[in-house]
């Protein structure tokens, strides 16, 4: 009798293996997560491998959220060093004398990279805000991705340089980033996203750390604060910030 186990058996051990165990909690890792490191297995077989207690509810491994968390609060409890780019375009943005609103859209243009995903981040960054910002901070938001991609010599930007080193001086945007260009430059809140674009910062000043109780009062005047708590409410964007909060739950 053969001892070699099936392709199956051995696919079902390695999305296993890379499930860390907490006490005798299982922690999963999100299918979009496995994409993201390459991992695809597929040989048509299916197994719910070994039925143990999952994690559900609050991460012990996290930071505690409060029951009623702020965006201040998952800024501070969520966000990683990562943030400082939002921090630090913000910042940018108020000495050069944006108006609040736009201070905040600079606070949050890249919030879905520092937080949720890297991929079509100006729509997804848009859909988690959009339920507390006035629709022209999440219309900016959604096309600064578009906009970052093309220069415009009226405003003296140009293309950056940190993405001719990543993607390549050739480098072709998708078709859907045009159209949404070509629609956005049309739109009579172009300037707004394109604000963002210029007060994008890619060069970081490593001895500066900006807070984001800096911004206390611009994120109490403009963010609409569910009374509930982010992620406790019932808008389009709850599942999100749920997801944010609690990343690891089984389901």
């Amino acid at each position: 009798m053969s001892c070699e186990k099936t392709f199956s058996e051995q696919a079902d051990e390695l999305e296993f293996q890379q499930m860390q165990e907490l006490g005798q909690l299982m922690i999963y890792k999100s299918a979009i997560h496995k994409l993201a490191d390459g991992e695809w297995l597929n040989d048509g077989n299916f197994s719910l491998g070994p039925l143990k207690p999952s994690l559900m509810g609050e991460d012990p491994r996290l930071p505690k959220m409060p029951e009623k968390p702020t965006l201040i609060d998952f800024f501070n409890y969520r966000f990683g060093p990562s943030k400082q780019h939002l921090l630090q375009s913000a910042a940018l943005a108020a000495k050069n004398g944006l108006p609040e609103k736009m201070v905040l859209a600079c606070l949050l243009h890249d919030i879905s990279v520092v937080a949720f995903f890297r991929p079509d981040h100006g729509y997804w960054g848009a859909q988690m805000v959009e339920p507390y910002v006035d629709e022209e901070v999440t219309w900016a938001i959604k096309m600064h991705q578009a906009l970052r991609f093309f220069p415009d010599e009226s405003v003296g930007y140009e293309y950056p340089e940190a993405y001719a080193k990543r993607f390549g001086k050739n480098y072709q945007v998708d078709p859907y980033i045009r159209r949404d260009y070509e629609l956005a430059r049309h739109h009579k809140w172009y300037m707004s996203a394109r604000m963002i674009c210029l007060n994008d910062l890619y060069t970081f000043d490593p001895d500066t750390q900006v807070s984001v109780e800096a911004f206390e009062d611009v994120i109490g005047r403009h963010f609409k604060q569910p009374k509930e708590g982010l992620g406790n409410d019932n808008t389009p964007a709850s599942h999100i910030w749920r997801t944010i909060r609690r990343p690891a739950n089984a389901l």
